[in-house]
């Protein structure tokens, strides 16, 4: 070693290391880790105020909670400090640490957040430091807005995809639908909702859905071909403008997509599409004759508001409600999950067509012999997030200390981890004892088979959950919040249990855990209340007549009269598989015709057998109208207007109807040998409980 630099280690001695403790333990070991990785040749020291594990190669520190800067600076007296790592959580315990920890080495802060990203804290970037120490993630800080010269640019992708899928018919009404994502898989609310009433709605409209993608397989398109006439998909923008920085929501201008744009005004025009319905508020900028508001956004601001008051939260709820009033003023109808909304909206004609649920495929079994619970929340939507929080943190522990045995299953959809670190800004999801986090699942309902009680503990909330839904089907008691079951119409300890404060949350789970006859009771009742009134059926036929509104079906539906009775002989003639009975006999019972340009096309016949109880005596269609969808309609609207059970025969190779009235929850409940003649065939009985 030279003179020169013995005078210099001498007169400058090395410079060292100083870390600060300033969050959990496991975090700050995750950040000690890396520290070293980055700065392997120096003298390392690991200052806390409180005891910990020592780090094996770094200098442990423990100050007192007083004074604690002067200690410092008695410590660290004569050495220089390099670089001083410190963590900025949303932690208070840890506030004057940080505060010492500035004071001690400004210029020399390396902060990091709770998802170990990293930012020297200068004051050459004044804005990128102030935004990083108040929380902004490190992809954010150095976004300015538009009018900001520099900074990243949003990007918008103008490729407009078009599949097609099943064919036009004449008979069947034209409507667009815009939705900001494509809604399979069945990840979420929304997409159970739009694909459930889509699907529903095909039987008497052609649909054109419009949806913004983001991450799809093929494989994602098929279920929506199978009944949608046409999917227009434009990948969804890259939004890179800070949050605070326009009038606008920045969840609106997430979406402003000039190909989207484009490509609504030309395949309207293109395939002459009266009516639009744009699917939530942040897409209300593109216009649409029905806006559906699967909440009242501003409503759900308006919570987090008074739950955190602030200037960013005050800003966030003024932004939304200016502009959903706006468009809510826009809109011809308004489209809401409950009554309560109807209200919130403050619209001419708010329109309900709630949430609903698959009561087929959600029927109810026997629990097992656990104490298992079950929370459904997709983190991609934030006040999920937040009752997952407030469950583990608030309530799981009290429930665990009542009922050791107590399991809790949590799914939190698809990719929850970048979700839960963009809502909360820490970098793991906290695990407890007892639970088991499960990703994105395609079928819950073997999850709901195996539970013994679900919760919904959301502290902010607007429209409907749909989650709820689906464990009143499945006849499971549910324990909530208020929001979260808000608008279903359910009575506290009656068809669900409703509890407000950790203390009290945790009581109604404990006493429903320990009384499997209380459970089994709310869970009858649910059912029922769901039976009645959250039907994907019913609600799809409201969905179906507003659209007849705005885009009439050719297709009329009209009881049948003697002047349509050479037309109906003719029709009965050309079904070989169908009844041959008097038209003229069809006079004395409920019988309708599908009529298109004074022409008929098909027709329904059905007769009461006993009160409660009728039998279709009779369904054909013309050869040239069939596959179009007019025995779909003529079906679903006696369905509709018919209160009971209904039965049928139907010959054993006529495969094309047992599907249809299998469509329409009719099951097959027996045979009847040499039933039809010419040709002699077996009939198959079905039956559809009312």
């Amino acid at each position: 070693m030279s003179w020169l630099h013995r005078l210099r280690r001498a007169l400058f001695p090395s410079a060292v290391v100083v870390s600060f403790a300033t969050a959990e333990e496991e975090l700050v070991r995750d950040m000690l880790a890396e520290v070293r990785t980055l700065i392997p040749d120096r003298r390392h020291f690991l200052v806390r105020t409180n005891p910990g594990q020592p780090v094996p190669g770094i200098e442990t520190i423990t100050l007192p909670d007083r004074d604690i800067y002067l200690h410092l600076r008695r410590k660290f007296a004569g050495m220089r400090i390099g670089m001083a790592p410190v963590l900025f959580t949303s932690d208070p315990r840890h506030k004057p640490l940080r505060a010492a920890a500035c004071a001690l080495a400004p210029g020399k802060i390396l902060a990091y957040n709770a998802r170990l990203e990293r930012h020297h804290l200068q004051g050459r970037c004044p804005i990128a430091s102030l935004l990083f120490f108040l929380g902004t993630p490190l992809d954010r800080i150095w976004l300015r807005p538009r009018w900001w010269p520099g900074g990243e640019k949003s990007t918008v992708q103008d490729t407009v995809r078009i599949l097609d899928g099943r064919p036009l018919s004449l008979l069947r009404g034209r409507v667009a639908v815009l939705s900001p994502y494509f809604p399979y898989p069945l990840s979420h609310g929304g997409a159970v909702r739009i694909f459930h009433l889509l699907r529903e709605a095909s039987l008497s409209h052609d649909i054109f859905l419009f949806a913004f993608t983001e991450r799809e397989s093929e494989q994602d398109f098929a279920p929506l071909i199978e009944f949608c006439a046409k999917l227009i998909l434009v990948e969804k923008p890259r939004y890179r403008q800070p949050r605070w920085a326009s009038f606008h929501p920045p969840e609106v201008c997430e979406y402003r997509s000039p190909a989207m744009a484009r490509a609504l005004r030309e395949v309207r025009a293109k395939f002459d599409i009266p009516a639009l319905q744009t699917e939530y508020t942040q897409l209300a900028s593109y216009g649409g004759d029905v806006l559906v508001e699967h909440d009242i956004t501003f409503d759900l601001y308006r919570q987090i508001h008074c739950r955190q008051p602030g200037l960013s939260t005050w800003w966030n709820h003024w932004r939304w409600r200016q502009f959903e009033r706006r468009a809510l003023r826009r809109a011809a109808v308004a489209v809401v999950m409950s009554d309560k909304d109807a209200a919130l909206s403050g619209h001419g004609r708010a329109l309900v067509i709630a949430n609903g649920v698959d009561l087929e495929k959600f029927q109810p079994s026997p629990e097992p012999p656990t104490q298992r619970v079950l929370f459904i929340g997709s983190f991609r939507h934030f006040p999920n997030v937040q009752a997952f929080q407030f469950l583990i943190d608030e309530v799981w522990p009290l429930v665990r200390g009542a009922c050791p045995r107590a399991e809790l299953t949590v799914v939190a959809g698809p990719d929850p981890l970048p979700h839960w670190q963009s809502h909360t800004g820490n970098r793991h999801i906290r695990a407890v004892t007892g639970m088991r986090l499960l990703e994105y699942i395609a079928d819950v309902h073997p999850l709901y088979q195996h539970t013994n009680l679900v919760v919904a503990p959301t502290l902010v909330s607007a429209g409907t959950n749909i989650k709820v839904l689906e464990a009143m089907s499945m006849a499971r008691a549910v324990v909530s919040t208020p929001s979260g079951c808000d608008g279903l119409g359910l009575k506290h300890k009656e068809s669900v249990w409703i509890a407000e404060g950790p203390h009290a949350f945790a009581t109604c789970l404990v006493q429903l855990l320990e009384d499997a006859a209380l459970r089994n009771k709310t869970g009858a009742a649910a059912r029922l209340h769901a039976e009645k009134h959250f039907s994907w059926r019913r609600l799809g036929a409201a969905q179906s007549r507003l659209w007849e509104e705005l885009s009439p079906s050719p297709l009329r539906i009209r009881p049948m009269g003697t002047p349509d009775l050479d037309s109906v002989a003719r029709i009965q003639e050309a079904s070989a598989q169908t009844p041959a009975w008097p038209p003229l006999d069809y006079l004395s019972h409920r019988s309708t015709v599908a009529e298109h340009d004074n022409r008929i096309c098909g027709f329904l016949v059905v007769r009461q057998t006993t009160p409660g109880e009728w039998e279709i005596l009779n369904l054909a269609v013309a050869p040239s109208w069939r596959r179009q969808g007019v025995a779909s309609r003529l079906l679903q609207e006696v369905l509709e207007q018919v209160r009971g059970e209904m039965f049928l025969e139907v010959r054993q190779s006529n495969h094309a109807a047992r599907e249809l009235y299998r469509r329409y929850r009719f099951e097959e409940t027996g045979e009847r040998p040499g039933y039809y003649q010419g040709p002699p065939e077996s009939a198959i009985v079905m039956k559809r409980r009312s």
